[in-house]
């Protein structure tokens, strides 16, 4: 069965699946989007709810029964598998034609982590991004914290930062995981900024560091997966991204485009040559014999 032929839709498969342990009302729902995948990707859910009979929040509990973060995802999965049957995707329907293993299960992840990712560039979750980056832009040294799966979005925040940064600023990687412990923020205060990165469930360590940093005057920039994270009421910036997926873990691959987003951003506003700076360290790393060549 394919993910996208659209007379099929991308979520067909797992409709299916699922459609005999649903509630009557999401029955129903179900039924619509699998009949109609075309409406999904063209309508709004007010009026997809109206023409399948059910209530608009009927429809959201559709998409978080399908592990999807909001109805908007769907659309975006549903729009994207539209889009791509008129422009014509031959390669990839010439190997589902063959039956690969596991090749829906390929398609829709890959498909459902590119609405999610595509959605942080919607309006305003734009304008978050933009504030956030102000912020960080005007810092005098930039910390980051963030633990077990949340740890490598940290530490690629600040490699990438690293560039970034001008002048005798500082860019620091922070934790008990990382190369500094904590005692590198005594004494950060007003003018420096913590980037603390933090998914459901909330590790302690990470919400009480934020909240200490943010008593002794630090802007804490938080990127989490909800709008009722504890890193929300602490942080004065906040990046809300998804960290649901369609297999047993928690994607972090939202929170990694985030902090690139961020990085980016805040190049632009620091009116900072990082593009620069990159080619000289690589240029530096070269002279050491860091990067592998091939021989001669």
């Amino acid at each position: 069965m394919g993910y996208f032929r659209m007379e099929k839709g991308p979520l067909a498969e797992l409709l299916v699946e699922r459609f005999e342990n649903m509630p009557p009302q999401l029955r129903v729902a179900a039924r619509f989007v699998l009949d109609h995948p075309k409406d999904v990707a063209l309508m709004s859910m007010r009026e997809q709810a109206h023409h399948a009979g059910v209530s608009h929040s009927t429809m959201m509990r559709l998409a978080r029964w399908l592990g999807l973060d909001g109805y908007e995802d769907m659309r975006s999965l549903y729009a994207r598998a539209l889009r791509e049957t008129i422009a014509g995707e031959p390669a990839r329907r010439g190997i589902e034609q063959h039956g690969a293993p596991g090749y829906s299960t390929a398609g829709v992840v890959a498909d459902t982590l590119a609405a999610q990712i595509s959605s942080l560039g919607e309006y305003g979750n734009a304008m978050q991004f933009i504030a956030a980056a102000g912020l960080l832009a005007r810092s005098r040294n930039l910390f980051a914290l963030g633990s077990r799966s949340a740890y490598p979005v940290a530490s690629h925040f600040v490699h990438i930062m690293s560039f970034v940064a001008g002048g005798d600023s500082k860019v620091a990687l922070v934790g008990e995981m990382a190369g500094q412990g904590l005692d590198a923020l005594q004494q950060a205060g007003r003018g420096d900024v913590l980037l603390a990165v933090g998914m459901s469930p909330y590790e302690r360590t990470t919400i009480d560091v934020a909240r200490q940093s943010a008593r002794q005057g630090v802007g804490v920039v938080a990127i989490t997966d909800s709008s009722v994270s504890p890193l929300t009421r602490i942080a004065r910036e906040t990046i809300i991204v998804t960290s649901n997926s369609q297999s047993f873990f928690r994607s972090m691959a939202p929170a990694f485009a985030a902090v690139e987003i961020l990085a980016a951003l805040t190049a632009v506003q620091s009116e900072t040559n990082a593009a620069e700076r990159v080619k000289q360290s690589e240029e530096q790393l070269a002279a050491f014999g860091i990067y592998w060549k091939p021989p001669r």
